[in-house]
């Protein structure tokens, strides 16, 4: 096996990154926020890094949806073995993906370091949550309704794809609404939600997302979720229910 020859990086198809894409979802061990893009035809462009015998790493960049006009590099990975060599891998990557951006989870440490040590103006993007604790926290009168068939729930949770709704009423008046989300690498589900305005500050967001979790639960699902970082009462809800910081988005421009 060829271990030390030139690094050598080439365009691949998705299926040829398969194995190494599963690879990559053990160790990071949580929900990896664009997980889904590479099952979608035309989203992303994927490269495979060798030494002149077998796959010892892969990398893939978004080109479609927010990602048009500015290339974006979105994982890079390389066996453990095969790390001590990162940097000659990531810069034969950058020469030829052109990517001009690069985004990552900073739990991801390896593409993390090639981010801080390739790129400039780096920024959180997004703060990435995972459960922490199981909550009791009190209804204050609402009730939880589903919006969502539960076949068509089983079907987004099989396929990776869409989403299923409840809504919060309180004295039979819409409150709120929540939702989970299955495009994320399995068993991972995310919780969104939105209190109306003339509902907030009653902690029926925090029961809500409390609900949300508790029947991902129930569907076999593991709860996460995700807040702009400046948007403190987010933040705070989610905190309340039970979620943990534990990652950011990070984004940043290639120098150069």
């Amino acid at each position: 096996m060829n271990l030390e020859g030139p690094a050598l990086v080439e365009p691949s198809s998705v299926d040829r990154t398969f194995s190494l894409r599963d690879r990559y979802r053990q160790e990071m061990n949580c929900q990896v926020v664009h997980d889904s893009i590479h099952t979608r035809p035309g989203w992303t462009v994927s490269y495979v890094f060798s030494a002149g015998g077998p796959a010892l790493g892969y990398g893939s960049v978004a080109i479609a949806g927010p990602w048009r006009e500015k290339p974006t590099i979105l994982e890079f990975y390389l066996v453990p073995e095969r790390r001590t060599r990162a940097f000659d891998f990531f810069e034969g990557f950058l020469a030829i993906s052109g990517a001009q951006r690069m985004e990552t989870q900073s739990n991801d440490l390896l593409a993390t370091t090639m981010l801080h040590t390739y790129g400039k103006e780096v920024s959180a993007e997004s703060t990435v949550f995972r459960d922490r604790e199981r909550t009791s926290l009190a209804a204050n009168g609402s009730t939880l309704h589903p919006l969502t068939a539960p076949e068509e729930t089983r079907l987004c949770i099989e396929e990776r794809a869409g989403h299923a709704e409840w809504r919060l009423d309180v004295d039979g008046l819409p409150a709120a609404k929540g939702v989970l989300l299955f495009h994320y690498n399995r068993p991972y589900t995310d919780i969104a939600m939105d209190v109306d305005e003339s509902f907030r500050r009653r902690g029926l967001g925090s029961y809500l997302v409390q609900e949300l979790k508790r029947i991902a639960y129930e569907l076999g699902a593991i709860p996460a979720a995700r807040c702009n970082p400046e948007n403190v009462a987010s933040r705070r809800t989610l905190q309340k229910a039970g979620f943990e910081p534990y990652a950011n988005i990070l984004t940043g421009s290639i120098r150069g």
